[in-house]
Parts: structure tokens; C-alpha cells; sequence
């Protein structure tokens, strides 16, 4: 095993420390408190490849792997958490329609995602199939040569800011042979299409600098062109990106731990009490070095994981499941133990740890929760015969 970086991998990482430090870390509070989109700034970051980055080079992808990508979002979530976590959800959409999609519509999308011209958002949840996707209702009816759209679909990042909605349907019942999650397609949903509707910006803990709405469809007619492979195959894309998905949200968590322990670690040498510095308390060096092993520990979780993604091995979805879990749960309660290492300046929005916490609370839920990861990585655990 080697745990160094490639020239290559240095200079991503670099870049994208660069551009969170100039362009995502002195706005992350502003965007936060104004619950702004900074859409210019993730075009800005699309210039430099970030929104495409593991996406067919044809269309104008970087096509770096799962491990490169995880590198760079561990660097952008240094900066602000919120739009790091957008660009993952984005670079996943662009990546399903430059992967699974034909000729056509990568000539028709792939180079307009890649650029950034075009964000789009992924549309899976809905209010009665979270955690049971397989569940959904949203239904997409062959009418000729197109297909139209009837349901909702519920907690959608970026919806009503984006051109392009990555949409997983119903195209058979599930009471019909191949139902249930065999039953379900996906398609390229053109955001402005007729019969296309949004709900309202929510309020949310966390995640503020991104929309977080519910998408509505009544008979919104798409061209049947735009449904991604065969009828039926659209669950099984879902998942496929949902592997990469956790593990980039995952990352992201590892980012904003990390900006979480920097905080601290800079906090202890400067804060007095008892006339003395924090850092010379042992009690809280203990609680330092605790928070530095689990953010480690999680990193090379994902960076292996990652890995096994980037190989096809046949365990990769057992160990993305558990890297997810375990990064995610780790990353939030070092962001937790720094807030508590400040004090009550910690709880103030004059410091980055509330803003932190918050954000990183959702990553314990958003692309499978962490009780499903579990659920997951039993399942692929008492499927071997031995471990």
C-alpha cells in the first residue's frame, strides 16, 4: 500500500485548497446568514474542472477516479461546507448522464454539465419513499414518442436553481412483473419544462447556502430521447451513484472536520484560564488527540473505499456503506467537540463551529441515512459465508 500522493493528486488538492480558501471561506458565513446560492462561484469552480470531475472526458469531464474526487471535495468543504455538498450532488447527476447515457444525450448535456453552464439536481426522495426509494410514486407514462411525469418529489438541493433535474420514476406498478424497484426508469428533466413546479425554499438547520425545495409534476411532458437506458434500469443508476454519492458527502465531512480541528487546535493555544493556556490542561489535550485519531481514522476509511469503488471490487458498496456511517458520525462529533472546546464563543455566529455543526448534521441522514448504511453493510456481511 502506498499512502502518498501522486504529483497529479498534489496539484488537485492544491487547487482545490486555493480556490476554498480565496473563494468559498471568506463568503461561507454571508452565504449561510443570506441563505445565498453562489451560483457564480461554483461556475467559477466548474472552470477548473470541479464539475466534472469523474465525468466521461468525451463530454468534457476531467474522468479523474472516486479517490481524486474525494481529495478534492475534502479540500472545497474546508471552505464551505453547504456548496462543497452541492458540487457532489451535481458532479453525481453529471456523472449518471455521462455514464449511462447514449451518444445523443451526451452530446446534448454532457459538455453543458461538465461546464457548468447547466447545474442540475437529483430527484429520488419523495414525501413517502426516503429510506424505501424503491417506494416512489412519481410516475412517467409512455404517451407516443414521449413520456409525462405526474407526482413529487420531496427535499431536492438546488431545486428551483437548476436547469437540469435527474428524475427517478415509475414506468411499470409495482403490482406488475418487474415492479417495485425493477419498475423504476430515470430521465433528464429540463428543469423549465411545463407542468414543472417548485415548493418553498425550506427552512433548514443547516445547508442554508443551497435551496432545499419540493418538485411538483403535472403531466410535465419530456421527450421520451431523454430517458436514460432501458425502462426498468433507472433504480440500479441510482444506486450505482449513490455509491459515489456517500462517499463524496462523506468527504465533505472529512473537510469540515478537519477546519473543525484546526479551529480548535488554534483556540487551545490562545484561549487562558486559570492563568495558563487550554492547551496545557491535559484534559483537553486527551479530547485533541482523540478528535485527530477519529478524523484519520474516517479519512482512510474513505480513501479506501474509494479505492475499491475506482477498482469494481465486488465489496465496494459494503465498504462505501461503512465509510459513509462511520465518517459522517465521526466528522459531526469532532465539529461537536470543537464547539464545546470554545465555549460559549462557539455558539456564536462570530465563529465557524455552529455553522459547522450544523451543516455536517445532515450528512448523518442525506444519501441513505446512517441506519440504512447499517442496514446495508449487514446485508453484504451475512451474504458471504465467511468473514
Amino acid at each position: 500500500m502506498n499512502f502518498e500522493l501522486t504529483s497529479d493528486q498534489q496539484a488537485f488538492v492544491q487547487t482545490a485548497r486555493d480556490f476554498a480558501e480565496k473563494e468559498l471561506a471568506p463568503n461561507a458565513a454571508s452565504w449561510d446568514a443570506e441563505h445565498h446560492f453562489p451560483v457564480d462561484v461554483i461556475r467559477r469552480a466548474a472552470h477548473l474542472g470541479f464539475c466534472g470531475i469523474y465525468a466521461d472526458p468525451d463530454c468534457g469531464g476531467l474522468g479523474l477516479s472516486r479517490l481524486d474526487a474525494a481529495l478534492i471535495f475534502e479540500q472545497l468543504s474546508q471552505g464551505c461546507t453547504t456548496t462543497a455538498a452541492y458540487i457532489t450532488i451535481h458532479n453525481m447527476c453529471t456523472w449518471m448522464v455521462t455514464r449511462f447515457g447514449n451518444a445523443e444525450q451526451k452530446a446534448q448535456f454532457g459538455d453543458k454539465l461538465t461546464s457548468g453552464e447547466w447545474l442540475a439536481s437529483y430527484c429520488l426522495t419523495e414525501p413517502g419513499a426516503g429510506s424505501d426509494a424503491a417506494a416512489l410514486k412519481t410516475r412517467a407514462e409512455r404517451n407516443g414518442d414521449a413520456y409525462v411525469l405526474n407526482g413529487s418529489k420531496m427535499f431536492i438541493s438546488g431545486a428551483g436553481a437548476t436547469e437540469i433535474l435527474v428524475v427517478m420514476a415509475r414506468t411499470t406498478d409495482t403490482s406488475e412483473k418487474g415492479g417495485g424497484a425493477k419498475g423504476i426508469s430515470t430521465f433528464i428533466v429540463p428543469a423549465n419544462t411545463p407542468g414543472v413546479s417548485f415548493g418553498k425554499n425550506e427552512e433548514k438547520m443547516g445547508w442554508n447556502a443551497q435551496p432545499t425545495r419540493a418538485i411538483i409534476f403535472e403531466n410535465a411532458r419530456i421527450p421520451a430521447s431523454f430517458r436514460i437506458g432501458a425502462e426498468g434500469q433507472g433504480f440500479s443508476f441510482a444506486m450505482k451513484g449513490l455509491d459515489g454519492g456517500r462517499l463524496n458527502i462523506a468527504s465533505c465531512s472529512l473537510g469540515t472536520a478537519q477546519a473543525a480541528l484546526r479551529a480548535a487546535h488554534r483556540y487551545l493555544q490562545e484561549r487562558k484560564q486559570f492563568g495558563k493556556s487550554l492547551a496545557e490542561f491535559q484534559a483537553l489535550q486527551f479530547r485533541l488527540a482523540d478528535m485527530a485519531t477519529e478524523l484519520q481514522a474516517a479519512r482512510l476509511m474513505v480513501y479506501h473505499a474509494a479505492s475499491l469503488l475506482d477498482r469494481g471490487d465486488s465489496d465496494a458498496t459494503l465498504h462505501c456503506a461503512m465509510a459513509k456511517r462511520f465518517a459522517t458520525d465521526a466528522c459531526f462529533s469532532v465539529c461537536n467537540e470543537a464547539l464545546q472546546l470554545h465555549g460559549g464563543y462557539g455558539y456564536l455566529r462570530d465563529f465557524p463551529l455552529e455553522r459547522m455543526v450544523r451543516d455536517v448534521r445532515v450528512h448523518q441522514i442525506l444519501e441513505g441515512t446512517n441506519e440504512i448504511m447499517r442496514l446495508i453493510a449487514a446485508r453484504k456481511l451475512l451474504e458471504k459465508s465467511d468473514l
